[in-house]
């Protein structure tokens, strides 16, 4: 499986993510920002944490309309496995590739620290590794990680079997406790906390393994 780990200027968890997608299984390839195009083959790409662009103007919104960004728009429009972590999150959001938006923390302070988050589906590549419900820990690292939706948006997540995880002690106001969201085909995750940092005993715990293996083990049936 070829995995793509996108970079922007100001990104610090593209190496992290890499890793992960190593670890998993993946061959992967580094895609730097003004790229026009993906690498040929590629099965997914990883949106990585960070502060693209300095987080000027809104968090993601340069980096939403850089060359890449419009290739990796592409990609999940025809199907493809797009993973957006943290900063990822609010760039796949101002692609529009997800709903809603990230706003600052309630508590208007950086948080960094593990977050409980319970897994609310299954039923995606991402989250089939866990068991429905499942409470695992991951560690979150953001300023502006409050996910915002009006009430149309949160019932059609909902409805659709949409959110991914919820945190259990909500750390910076999201709606609904949301910690991350899929897209209408559940082939896009978009997720605040940081899963890469969860994939070692050396990271102090290892839930965030599951993802990794359970979108890899989904494209290999394919």
């Amino acid at each position: 499986m070829k995995a793509a780990v996108i970079t922007f200027p100001g990104s610090n968890c593209d190496r992290d993510l890499a890793v992960a997608f190593e670890a998993a299984g993946a061959q992967v390839t580094r895609v730097w920002h003004k790229d026009a195009e993906l690498p040929a083959g590629i099965d997914v790409v990883g949106l990585p944490g960070g502060f693209s662009f300095g987080d000027y103007l809104r968090c993601g919104a340069i980096a939403a309309r850089s060359p890449i960004a419009q290739a990796v728009t592409r990609f999940a429009e025809q199907g493809g496995y797009v993973l957006g972590i943290c900063n990822g999150f609010q760039v796949l959001v101002e692609t529009g590739l997800l709903p809603g938006a990230l706003m600052r923390n309630a508590g208007l302070k950086f948080v960094c620290k593990p977050v409980g988050l319970r897994v609310e589906t299954t039923d995606s590549a991402f989250t089939a590794g866990y068991g429905e419900g499942a409470e695992i820990t991951v560690p979150v690292a953001h300023h502006d990680g409050n996910y915002q939706a009006d009430d149309e948006t949160l019932a059609r997540l909902r409805g659709e079997d949409r959110v991914a995880f919820r945190y259990i002690d909500n750390p910076n106001g999201a709606r609904d406790d949301i910690a991350g969201i899929l897209s209408a085909n559940r082939r896009v995750l978009g997720m605040m906390p940081h899963p890469e940092r969860a994939i070692t005993d050396l990271h102090g715990g290892t839930d965030g393994r599951a993802l990794f293996a359970g979108v890899l083990g989904a494209l290999a049936l394919t």
